[in-house]
């Protein structure tokens, strides 16, 4: 932070120390003029530790000060905040199929317009994910471009359940420098398996009556604590260690919370504050939630569930600290043994009831683009036994194999198309664009009136004017501004001699 009056070397080491230490400073000794009895002082400036939302400008105007007395003219605080922007993605109105339990169009089309068969047979084809019915298939989805395929591929993976896993790629991803296309190929596939883990724990659960530490008298040594819970029914006092001392200080759990210790590790989690605690006069932040007092026996038995990626336990097992990896995306070639003794070990937990498998969902857009050798990769992965559903989207007619001179339909060899159900969308009609359009501006929070079709340019020229919704002059006037394809196209049949055109 740069300050126009001159410091001196003591004032530059306390600020430089708030700031590196995130403190609030309040420098109050800055003085610059010619003698030492009467001091012009004529900005003191106040370092603030700078929120990533907020700016402060904090400037306080001094007068003549005679020693040490100093008084105060004005003091201005400016707080001006950094306008938060969402990003909203092509399909992030998408939330479902929008079907009924008889594969029927609901009220609620959850994002989804038209498409009703396209959308009947998505839904049939979830139903059969959900129960395990279908394996060693693709689903192809064909259409125009711009008729909602990728649309439909969010809707299904909305519609299976959370658990499900859904990985989306698009098939140009597959050509790297770094790694080979089977490579990125298979890492996809682990992606979408998912693994669940369950692991039975002992657990002490109870709200906190009483956080007791001491610390040795010499100041030397580890500190030792108690700490009281109770339930509805009982009450116990536990002895806690020096690192569990720090995680109670550091999450400042404190009389009346309930937590929950994992006695196999120590660790200490907060569930949230004790609905029986009298908040008469507690000052609690709205990110804590209120939860029952526990009831029952304190020391509990239960079974708790995590669900992994295949590709995750390979990626932690295929190097030294391998566990980073999973962070950084930065996994490289795993070589084959790794994968098998991983493909092993799980076998031994599904044996053993320790682990189950869930298959999940590979979407692949513009799968076109793939060449001969990831499609006869494809077509034998799915004979695996750990494989996902590949959902597969192409706007492609008759058209060549990548790297071949075959013509085939979709640009899919025939021996996949046999193994895929094929998916057709149509183009939408007038009406349905316009449900779309308002179903747009609805999740960009955008009032359109009737006659206006343009959403974010028309938006923005509405902000401009001023006006409370957009109106058709609105959209006239973004629709002189931008072209389109149609336009664009007959601009170029018409003035095409004034580009650069290669033959």
């Amino acid at each position: 932070m740069t300050i126009s009056d001159p410091l001196s070397q003591k004032t530059n080491v306390q600020a430089q120390n708030c700031i590196e230490h995130d403190q609030i400073c309040d420098i109050n000794d800055l003085k610059h003029g010619s003698t030492a009895d009467n001091v012009l002082v004529s900005s003191v400036v106040k370092y603030f530790w700078i929120d990533a939302r907020m700016v402060f400008s904090v400037k306080s105007v001094f007068t003549v000060f005679s020693g040490m007395s100093l008084t105060v003219s004005t003091s201005d605080i400016i707080v001006n905040e950094v306008p938060k922007v969402e990003r909203i993605g092509a399909h992030s109105h998408i939330y479902g199929l929008g079907l009924d339990d008889s594969l029927n169009a609901a009220t609620d089309n959850q994002g989804m317009v038209g498409q009703i068969k396209a959308r009947r047979a998505a839904g049939l084809i979830v139903k059969m994910i959900k129960d395990g019915k279908i394996a060693g298939r693709a689903i192809l989805i064909t259409g125009e471009p711009g008729t909602g395929k990728t649309a439909l591929a969010m809707g299904i993976s909305k519609a299976i359940s959370a658990q499900t896993p859904f990985v989306s790629m698009t098939a140009s991803e597959v050509y790297s420098v770094d790694m080979s296309k089977t490579e990125i190929l298979t890492q996809a596939i682990r992606k979408a398996i998912g693994v669940t883990i369950a692991e039975k724990k002992t657990v002490i659960s109870g709200e906190v009556v009483s956080v007791e530490t001491e610390r040795p008298q010499n100041g030397i040594g580890k500190r030792t604590g108690k700490i009281t819970l109770k339930t509805t029914d009982m009450e116990a006092v536990f002895d806690i260690g020096s690192k569990m001392i720090e995680t109670v200080i550091r999450d400042r759990i404190s009389a009346g919370d309930v937590i929950r210790i994992d006695k196999t590790n120590g660790t200490i989690e907060r569930l949230g504050r004790s609905a029986l605690r009298n908040r008469g006069f507690d000052a609690v932040s709205n990110s804590v939630s209120e939860v029952p007092c526990p009831d029952g026996e304190l020391e509990k038995h239960v079974e708790l569930v995590d669900t992994v990626a295949l590709h995750e336990i390979d990626a932690i097992n295929s190097r030294a600290q391998g566990y980073l990896t999973v962070f950084s995306g930065d996994t490289g070639e795993i070589k084959s043994e790794i994968r098998e003794a991983v493909d092993k070990k799980i076998n031994e937990w599904r044996e053993q009831e320790r682990a189950r498998i869930v298959p999940g969902v590979l979407f692949i857009d513009e799968v076109h683009v793939l060449d001969l050798e990831c499609f006869a990769f494809l077509n034998r992965a799915m004979e695996g036994e750990f494989a996902p559903i590949i959902v597969m989207a192409t706007n492609r007619g008759m058209t060549q194999i990548r790297g071949t001179s075959f013509v085939s339909a979709h640009g899919v060899p025939v021996d996949l198309l046999d193994r895929a159900l094929i998916v057709k969308t149509v183009p939408y009609s007038e009406e349905e664009v316009k449900q779309i359009l308002i179903i747009r501006a609805r999740a960009e929070n955008v009032t359109l009136s009737p006659g206006a079709l343009l959403i974010t340019v028309s938006d923005i020229l509405r902000q401009r004017a001023k006006a409370a919704e957009i109106q058709p002059e609105h959209v006239k006037k973004a629709y002189s501004m931008f072209h389109d394809v149609h336009r664009v196209k007959k601009l170029l049949e018409d003035n095409g001699e004034q580009y650069i055109t290669y033959t």
